[in-house]
């Protein structure tokens, strides 16, 4: 903050006419004024210029307000009476941060603002967009999904050459990692897909009603609910849960195993990636997600069961004796086929991302975030291949 002496204090109320600190009424008052005589082209500060006097919204937006624009104008700042660094970058910023063409001030004045000048950074130029960087940057996505997936195909190719390893010497085949994994991606993720089955089953039983009531075709829900639940959204809610909850762990695991540098020890014992890590999930998966869609349908049905019941009469003797002539078991084999797909896919996926993780808790992030995204994404629309490939079964 820069104090002016008795003499520069004098000097400033003779010239502004205002009064100062060294008057009887002092005004600290900021303000603005383009005197008549001076034509209108000289701007003069008044007051106390200070981050005290700015403290207050309303008169810093006033004064913001107040400032004049023009590049021709003058600026004389003999008559504030105290000009601090919070005022001197509002002048700064306001002037386009270069220095007016006229400008009268008092030294501690112009020392306050070329510090100012000195340690205000400029922003970025804001770069223009143009059709060669627009080219260029789909350039560059197009060879990233292409990487992508030469690295997911090559993990495929290594997969089955594994499993083929696996039937010549089962002995030597990862049976506890197996086990383990089953376990944790299976048995653990029976609450939940339960419970969302459930929930699921109720919401579309209580929906389909009332629009089967206006047609006195109340019966006709079991055949809805079960072609809906077994064929499609089953799997499809198996699927989505498995891939956000056991997917993005898979890519955590093996992603940190990278950070800690387990990936490449493994690597100097000769202990294959893809035999340990990769086919030991992709089996597991395999097995357990035919179980979990299974396990989900039936909840689903129960929890559609229930709500028919409730809402439309529907007994649940009724309902178990139409299941079976309204969902043939061409439906059922579909959905267990489907299951097994979305399986190999989301370890697939899962294994992928994890193994491109960067040794940093960032990339660490990232890898697990796209594992998740692209797994839901490649199940959606493996799904929709399914639908339209055998639209003819089970219907």
């Amino acid at each position: 903050m820069t104090s002016l002496t008795p003499a520069e204090q004098a000097r400033a109320c003779a010239v502004t006419m205002q009064s100062c600190k060294l008057c009887p009424m002092p005004d600290s008052m900021p303000r603005i004024e383009q005197p008549a005589e001076t034509g209108g082209v000289w701007v003069r500060l008044l007051g106390e210029w200070t981050a005290a006097q700015f403290a207050r919204p309303r008169l810093l937006t006033q004064i913001q307000g107040g400032l004049p624009r023009g590049g021709e104008l003058g600026w004389d700042l003999r008559g504030a009476v105290q000009l601090d660094h919070v005022a001197a970058q509002l002048l700064w910023d306001h002037w386009g941060r270069r220095w007016p063409a006229q400008l009268e001030l008092l030294p501690q004045q112009r020392a306050v603002l070329e510090r100012v000048a000195r340690f205000t950074v400029s922003p970025p130029a804001r770069k223009r967009t143009t059709w060669l960087a627009s080219y260029l940057a789909l350039g560059a996505f197009v060879l990233r999904v292409a990487d992508h997936l030469m690295s997911f195909i090559r993990l495929i190719g290594q997969l089955a050459l594994n499993l083929l390893r696996l039937a010549l010497a089962p002995h030597e085949g990862p049976w506890r990692d197996f086990s383990g994994l089953l376990y944790r991606i299976g048995a653990t993720a029976m609450p939940i897909t339960a419970l969302v089955g459930f929930l699921i089953g109720v919401v579309l039983a209580y929906l389909t009603s009332q629009q089967l009531k206006q047609f006195g075709a109340d019966a006709y829900i079991v055949n809805i609910l079960g072609v809906a639940l077994i064929r499609e959204l089953g799997p499809m809610l198996a699927a989505i849960l498995i891939a956000g909850r056991s997917g993005s762990a898979i890519t955590a695991q093996i992603g940190v195993m990278r950070v800690t540098d387990e990936l490449d020890a493994m690597r100097v014992m000769g202990i294959s990636h893809s035999f340990r890590l990769v086919m030991p999930r992709a089996m597991a998966l395999a097995v357990a997600m035919p179980l979990i869609s299974v396990w989900t349908t039936l909840c689903a049905l129960a929890g559609g069961m229930l709500a028919a019941d409730i809402s439309l009469g529907i007994t649940p003797t009724f309902f178990m004796n139409a299941l079976p002539q309204a969902v043939q078991l061409d439906t059922l084999v579909l959905a267990s086929a489907k299951s097994v797909v979305f399986g190999l896919l989301i370890a697939l996926v899962g294994c992928h991302f994890g193994l491109r993780v960067e040794p940093n808790t960032q990339s660490l992030g990232e890898g697990t975030t796209s594992s998740v995204v692209t797994s839901i994404t490649v199940v959606i629309l493996v799904d929709a291949l399914f639908a339209v490939l055998f639209k003819d079964v089970g219907i």
